[in-house]
């Protein structure tokens, strides 16, 4: 037997107990996201405003930390993290607060942006989303306030672009990008004055958390070079 042959094998990447440590870190802050979810809901649903004020602030980072548990892209986390600045300021309710928060979501979809360069998404899907871009903005441009017309439309067209690309990433982060679309429609009709579905705010955080949660399933689901090219190392744990 040579010295190469007698030798131990190199552990693997993720192998042993810290891979093993890193993986239970993983499911138990995605469990701890999960309950916070559930207990911001519910808060919503029984209109319990501190409940909603002492859950919603909790929701981004325990996602990040899983993130970061599971060996995610920098770029995930930054834009979970810019959410998180979007719910603490849009628990205020004022103007600046409201423009603020809408920045720190921005911050974040450029970061989902980057994440995802490079891309390809069908024509068809893009052609939609530039219709639906165009038909909500000129829907809720009378309604909204004057000062607020142009950041929602600059806003609205980053937020479309992001859930362009991320269908480019597959199924899960495609349905993410769409349900963000959705969520950030639903506060803006609000902000218009349209009328309201029954508890709006439930709904505006459920598509939200769901979308979310989505993109970082469809991120981690997917180790390859384009993504994995930002990320803390090569042993992921997928959700």
């Amino acid at each position: 037997m040579s010295a190469a042959e007698a030798a131990p094998a190199a552990p693997r990447a993720g192998a042993g107990p810290v891979g093993g440590r890193r993986a239970a870190w993983a499911r138990g802050l995605l469990a701890a996201f999960a309950v916070a979810a559930l207990a911001d809901l519910g808060a919503l649903v029984a209109g319990a405003d501190l409940g909603h004020q002492i859950a919603k602030p909790l929701l981004m980072p325990l996602l990040a930390g899983h993130v970061v548990a599971a060996r995610g892209p920098r770029l995930l986390i930054a834009a979970l993290l810019f959410g998180w600045g979007g719910d603490v300021f849009l628990l205020a309710d004022a103007e600046w607060a409201f423009l603020v928060g809408m920045g720190s979501f921005a911050a974040g979809h450029v970061c989902y942006l980057l994440l995802f360069r490079g891309r390809r998404t069908s024509r068809l899907l893009g052609a939609g989303y530039a219709v639906a871009l165009l038909t909500t903005v000129a829907l809720l441009w009378p309604g909204l306030p004057a000062d607020l017309r142009v950041p929602v439309a600059g806003y609205s067209l980053l937020l479309t672009a992001m859930a362009l690309r991320a269908g480019g990433l597959g199924p899960h982060a495609g349905l993410g990008g769409a349900l963000f679309l959705l969520s950030d429609t639903l506060i803006a009709t609000g902000v218009a004055g349209w009328p309201q579905l029954p508890a709006p705010d439930f709904w505006i955080m459920l598509t939200y958390l769901a979308a979310q949660y989505l993109l970082v399933k469809g991120v981690l689901g997917r180790p390859d070079a384009a993504v994995g090219s930002a990320a803390y190392g090569e042993g992921r744990t997928t959700v």
